[in-house]
């Protein structure tokens, strides 16, 4: 992307079909691509753990492949030419929004995770050593920073950003929300007893199951569409997306650490507690409802810059 070349003439349906487009070519792309990905695995390492690796994760892997390869294309079909226009300064780094989102983002869950812990809902895992628990601390931290960066820039900046010169911030931001808790909701279902060139094609529905399963639309898909809220508003209330940045990382250190730190507990109820993805319960909906009110209170105070794309399509 470039900083001279302005987006203002960009039709106003041309994000809507880049959008759908996108979308299109990592699904169905993904899909096909799938067993292709999991052959090779069976041909270049045999009988090794990477061979074993099941067909839906491979699966999952393809679809991430797929939307890297189009995020360029969509960006620039969408009409973003600027860093600007994903609310992302590389030159104006505000690391202050960063530092008071992660805060914000990481105490938010810490939360969760000690009431779930003196609550009964989780144990703390007394095998882990210091140096294991040091180690899956410092990855989960350098994960979180770049997941962070990479899913803000592509689902608040992109897809967020490019949904309100088509639409109302608003239908934009619950549009983007359902967008991001889909791809972020993909279950893992048994491997098709024969793999062949339409097995993704056919596994693909089944990856979306667990919204049918007890606590699995209600409440967290509910949870991961309100997190997309959430950070959507902040980016749309600052104008950038460094305290958004902040947030997503502080919440994706928990999700990271939160299963190697503790273990279940037989006979809880995994709806109200969630289970070791942490998100997927009643409890962290209280924490994700206190955080939006922390947003909406904190970040609209926040002076945004003068030419900042989140006043297009205000109403």
């Amino acid at each position: 992307m470039t900083a001279d070349v302005s987006t203002n003439d960009s039709p106003r349906g041309r994000p809507l079909l880049a959008l759908a487009a996108f979308l299109a070519f990592v699904f169905i792309g993904g899909a096909l691509l799938a067993p292709w990905l999991y052959h090779a695995l069976q041909a270049i390492a045999p009988g090794t753990k990477l061979a074993r690796t099941p067909f839906a994760r491979v699966e999952n892997r393809a679809l991430l492949l797929m939307a890297l390869v189009g995020i360029p294309f969509y960006v620039r079909a969408s009409g973003i030419r600027r860093w600007a226009d994903v609310g992302f300064d590389p030159h104006h780094v505000r690391w202050r929004r960063v530092a008071g989102g992660f805060a914000l983002g990481f105490v938010s869950l810490a939360a969760v995770c000690a009431v779930a812990v003196a609550g009964g809902g989780r144990a703390l895992n007394l095998e882990r050593t210091p140096g294991q628990l040091a180690g899956q601390f410092a990855g989960a931290l350098a994960t979180a920073l770049i997941v962070a960066v990479m899913e803000e820039l592509l689902f608040r900046g992109a897809i967020f950003g490019g949904l309100r010169r088509a639409m109302p911030w608003i239908a934009a931001m619950l549009a983007s929300s359902a967008i991001y808790a889909i791809v972020h909701f993909m279950a893992r279902p048994a491997n098709p007893p024969r793999i062949d060139w339409l097995s993704g094609l056919r596994v693909l529905p089944g990856m979306l199951a667990g919204m049918a399963q007890p606590g699995g639309l209600v409440p967290a898909f509910l949870n991961l569409t309100l997190a997309g809220v959430v950070l959507a508003l902040a980016y749309h209330f600052t104008g950038d997306i460094f305290t958004s940045i902040g947030i997503h990382a502080g919440w994706i250190f928990w999700l990271k650490f939160y299963g190697f730190l503790t273990k279940g507990v037989p006979g809880v109820d995994p709806v109200f507690w969630g289970t070791r993805k942490l998100v997927d319960g009643w409890l962290a909906f209280v924490a994700l409802v206190i955080v939006l009110g922390v947003v909406m209170v904190v970040a609209r105070r926040q002076p945004a810059p003068a030419d900042d794309s989140s006043r297009m399509r205000a109403g």
